[in-house]
């Protein structure tokens, strides 16, 4: 862009220098097709290999990076002042995170556990497989804290202890506080509060029938975090009723394949064929909706903004109706071409 002084110069953000500073690749776009074949390269800062993943509809609000342990190794010890809300995509190990009085606890993950080291805490992460590397991806609120104190020695050197962020060691093993929402929407949807989820593939959740087609649902409430996750299944031969919602929702698929539609008022529908890990962000307030075209129940993680606990955006309208002022679009009120295009690509299927 010219001005009467010349081309003008965009300052990169802090958050940006220093991703760029890392030494390892930078994924942008709309989606990953497979978290599981990604190449990393070494990255020094964490003592393993890795990626950051910057895609189009986390705005810069957080971020992803998928980070590989190899076999028997051990991650650098590290602490820092934003969150990070972990998956294991592969391989098994454990974490040692250290309260704020020094003790250290050990926990252990294998595939598909889901877990928050406590904000600010020192913890390092093992991989207990001399034979296979491990691999998990990580959602941060690293961009929004970097670039709101836009200095690196403050988020990565601070020492102060925030005592409420590690539950207890009891909380990291199997148990768990599972509880309703308090929340006047989303009424009935079950809430799990814990450190680590030992495997969200296999948790049982509970019914979220606002949302459509018989659905199941669990929200995962992590350390105190404002960020937050929640698994979603939609059964055989059926979809989710189409909704919106803000920026960052990082979604993993974990099981069976299909596809989604993503939109905005006036514009194009993008569809994203997924499957087993593949990863994907729907853009601030955009329409999506997730098919099932799998003969078997489709899950999936999202990994995202607005913890029950402490939200960031308040209390979002999600399974109320659109026409009476939600986020939420109820299937007689849908495009005739959505459950068209649906019963297509079932008729594929078979």
């Amino acid at each position: 862009m010219e001005t009467e002084h010349g081309p003008e110069i965009v300052e990169k953000s802090v958050y940006n220098k220093w991703v760029e500073a890392q030494g390892v690749p930078i994924i942008r776009g709309f989606y990953v097709d497979d978290l599981r074949t990604v190449k990393l390269e070494p990255w020094d800062r964490l003592g393993g290999l890795g990626v950051f993943i910057n895609l189009f509809g986390d705005y810069a609000t957080n971020d992803a990076y998928l980070c590989e342990i190899p076999p028997g190794k051990s991650l650098k010890p590290q602490k820092h002042l934003f969150e990070e809300i972990v998956f294991v995509l592969s391989g098994a190990g454990k974490t040692l995170v250290r309260d704020s009085d020094g003790r250290e606890h050990a926990f252990d993950w294998k595939p598909g556990s889901l877990f928050a080291p406590p904000m600010n805490h020192w913890h390092q992460h093992f991989n207990a497989d001399p034979s296979q590397p491990a691999r998990y991806i990580a959602v941060t609120t690293a961009p929004l804290t970097l670039n709101l104190f836009h200095d690196l020695n403050f988020v990565l050197n601070n020492d102060y202890v925030f005592k409420d962020r590690f539950l207890g060691p009891e909380l990291y093993g199997k148990k768990g506080i599972l509880r309703p929402t308090k929340r006047i929407s989303e009424a009935n949807r079950p809430v799990f509060e814990a450190g680590l989820v030992p495997d969200v593939r296999t948790f049982k959740l509970g019914d979220w029938k606002a949302r459509g087609a018989d659905s199941l649902n669990m929200e995962f409430e992590l350390a105190n975090n404002t960020l937050t996750a929640h698994a979603s299944e939609v059964p055989v031969g059926n979809y989710k009723k189409a909704h919106r919602h803000d920026p960052g929702a990082h979604i993993i698929h974990l099981t069976g394949n299909g596809y989604s539609l993503l939109w905005a008022d006036k514009r194009e529908k993008v569809k994203v064929d997924w499957h087993e890990f593949t990863l994907y962000v729907p853009p601030n307030y955009w329409w999506h909706q997730h098919f099932n075209c799998s003969n078997s129940p489709a899950r999936y993680l999202a990994i995202r903004w607005n913890s029950k606990k402490y939200p960031i955006w308040g209390e979002l309208p999600l399974d109320r109706d659109a026409k009476k002022g939600g986020d939420q679009i109820e299937y007689e009120d849908e495009e005739p071409e959505i459950r068209k295009m649906f019963n297509e690509a079932l008729s594929k299927q078979k």
